[in-house]
């Protein structure tokens, strides 16, 4: 019963509607009233999008080299007319659709062999698709075999040849269609079955990657390589049948090996790359008003502003860019391996972020141990408290920026109560009246408490401000943050970022990890304009490089020591031996060491290793 109601339906729609569509296709070519009419109505109801299609992007590292490409959603490189090779296209043609230079995008004599066909069958056979209908569905509609598709195709590739001429629609078919294996468009295909340009493939080359978009699962190259073979020997012939080849010439393209090698996308760096898109998208909002109209709104219109926001991400990343980064790839397998040699413990993480100081560039990032890509990143992502680490910002800057403190000044050093708040220094001690250089590079906490409240907790955070931690609140401008004692802390990033003003003379710019964004011709599309703020003074900051230094040729962080011009940094340990930082400079990098667990708890046992300090003399020293 189904099958002669199907029939039916069918022979109904080939006596009722194709002439009816016929007919109206007729008038609309010799009524100029009712050509204007039904144009119209086809305006009106199908509106073709921008045709630009999404190409592959990529990042590149500081050499120029491509470290990773973004195929978002799809692994094309848009090929322009001049650079198809003609060959190519006559074989598309001859193909796909040999009346194609005379249809107005569908050939109604084939639409009805295709349909007398179908009746018979329990399915949709043969769809009798020209080059537009094809590129029709892959631009604008989808795969779904039925009649109502079919019917929006028809009408869809009408428009089509209004809107764009013969050579314009051929272009965009070649560099629409899908080759298997992820590749949209001819130049994907030649660079992953080829490795090389489309211009620079050979006929037969081309007449094999022409086989594969009429069924490319059933003439896939990689897992059917006779077959798409056997289909390729079935074009040249084609070819020419018609004309276009000599017998010779035919028979010499058929012998000539094709060798198939797919190249493997290329995806270095998880740890960098990860943070680039995430840099991109920050890149994105505040070149383009997203930061300035997010602060003006509130919740409800900042969710729709976010959304806005992801939207024109993934279309600048599907327009086909390259990302230019400061990327040093061997820096960046050193910093991994040595956050992987020095974190042998179980559970046990790490994170380090390596900048260029005098350049602000972020030349390296591990995100943990054995990061992957997309996963939680704690070289960014990973907020925690950070101890000690936070005196040289919050506390010993500010103090001496504010009262030009001379390094031997005396300091109490014993036990100090304030509201309640009652500090310890690390083992309980209390140590009398020390010199701020002693009580800086032994880490005492209660001279730090008693500095902060000094000048004040406002004006400590006033100076803290100026580097843009995330997650600092209101609720953590209280004493206890002069050890470190915030709510959610910061990121190895924000803290190395931060480290640079001592690098600097007092100016703090933040680092960036994007040199600049262009198209694929070059073109630059975004730019980071970020300006340097004035934080401290020169004569602070050679106090503070001072203070530093000492830290690490007879302080706490002796571990870190390695003999160069110059070198220093600051340890901290927050409570309980949760996590262990060690924040340090030389002549030309500053870098930021975090270890801990991703679920905080108690790691004392490795303490007196001083991983940190191992990771960050392995990174520094080799460079």
């Amino acid at each position: 019963m189904a099958f002669i109601l199907r029939t039916f339906t069918g022979y109904m729609f080939i006596f009722i509607f194709l002439p009816i569509f016929i007919i109206l296709i007729s008038l609309s070519l010799s009524e100029a009233s009712n050509v204007q009419s039904f144009h119209e109505i086809l305006d009106e109801r199908i509106e073709l999008e921008d045709s630009k299609l999404s190409q592959t992007s990529y990042i590149k590292d500081r050499n120029d080299q491509i470290i990773s490409e973004i195929h978002k959603p799809m692994n094309r490189t848009y090929l322009p007319s001049d650079k198809i090779p003609p060959f190519l296209k006559e074989l598309f043609v001859l193909a796909e659709d040999q009346h194609f230079y005379d249809h107005l995008g569908f050939d109604l004599t084939a639409m009805g062999r295709a349909l007398a066909i179908n009746i018979q069958s329990s399915d949709i056979e043969q769809g009798a698709s020209t080059i537009t209908q094809q590129l029709a569905r892959n631009l604008y509609l989808n795969h779904e075999r039925s009649y109502n598709r079919k019917l929006s195709e028809l009408l869809y590739a009408y428009e089509i040849e209004r809107t764009y001429s013969k050579e314009e629609i051929l272009d965009l078919y070649i560099n629409t269609i899908y080759f298997q294996n992820g590749a949209y468009g001819i130049e994907a295909a030649a660079n992953l079955y080829f490795q090389k340009s489309a211009s620079k493939l050979s006929k037969a080359q081309l007449a094999f990657l022409a086989a594969i978009p009429n069924n490319p699962s059933y003439y896939d190259p990689v897992k059917n390589f006779d077959r798409t073979k056997k289909r390729q020997e079935r074009l040249l012939k084609l070819l020419s049948d018609k004309g276009f080849l000599n017998q010779e010439e035919r028979e010499k393209l058929v012998k000539e090996p094709v060798t198939v090698s797919l190249k493997t996308r290329i995806d270095k760096y998880a740890d960098y790359t990860t943070y680039v898109e995430v840099e991109l998208k920050e890149l994105i909002r505040e070149s383009e008003g997203f930061s300035k109209r997010l602060s003006n709104s509130n919740d409800k219109n900042k969710e729709h502003i976010e959304k806005e926001l992801q939207t024109r991400f993934d279309e600048v990343l599907g327009s086909g860019i390259i990302i230019h980064t400061s990327l040093d790839p061997l820096l960046q397998e050193r910093a991994k391996q040595a956050v992987k040699r020095h974190l042998p413990y179980t559970d046990v993480e790490g994170s380090a972020t390596v900048i260029n100081h005098s350049k602000n560039e972020i030349l390296a990032m591990v995100g943990g141990k054995n990061y992957k890509k997309y996963d939680f990143h704690r070289a960014f992502q990973g907020y925690r408290q950070p101890g000690s680490s936070i005196k040289p910002l919050l506390v010993y800057a500010p103090y001496i920026e504010r009262t030009q403190a001379l390094l031997s000044e005396r300091i109490s050093a014993d036990s100090f109560c304030i509201n309640g708040y009652c500090p310890k220094n690390y083992g309980g001690g209390t140590y009398g009246m020390v010199s701020l250089e002693s009580a800086f590079i032994h880490s005492f906490n209660t001279p730090a408490v008693r500095l902060l409240n000094t000048i004040g907790v406002e004006e400590g955070f006033k100076d803290l401000k100026h580097f843009d931690f995330n997650k600092v609140s209101k609720t953590d401008k209280v004493l206890p943050a002069a050890v470190g004692g915030f709510t959610y802390g910061m990121t190895s990033l924000e803290m190395a970022s931060a480290y640079t003003t001592f690098s600097n003379d007092g100016s703090f710019r933040q680092p960036r990890a994007i040199q600049k964004v262009t198209d694929l011709n070059g073109k630059t599309l975004f730019e980071w304009k970020d300006k340097s703020v004035q934080v401290w003074s020169k004569s602070t900051t050679d106090k503070m490089r001072t203070l530093l230094n000492r830290v690490v040729t007879s302080g706490t962080g002796r571990k870190s020591y390695y003999p160069t011009s110059y070198i220093g940094g600051k340890t901290g340990t927050t409570n309980d031996y949760h996590d262990y930082w060690f924040i340090g400079l030389n002549e030309e990098l500053t870098t930021g060491v975090w270890v801990g667990k991703d679920r905080p708890s108690n790691i004392k046992a490795i303490e007196t290793t001083g991983p940190q300090l191992l990771i960050w003399r392995e990174i520094m020293s080799g460079y």
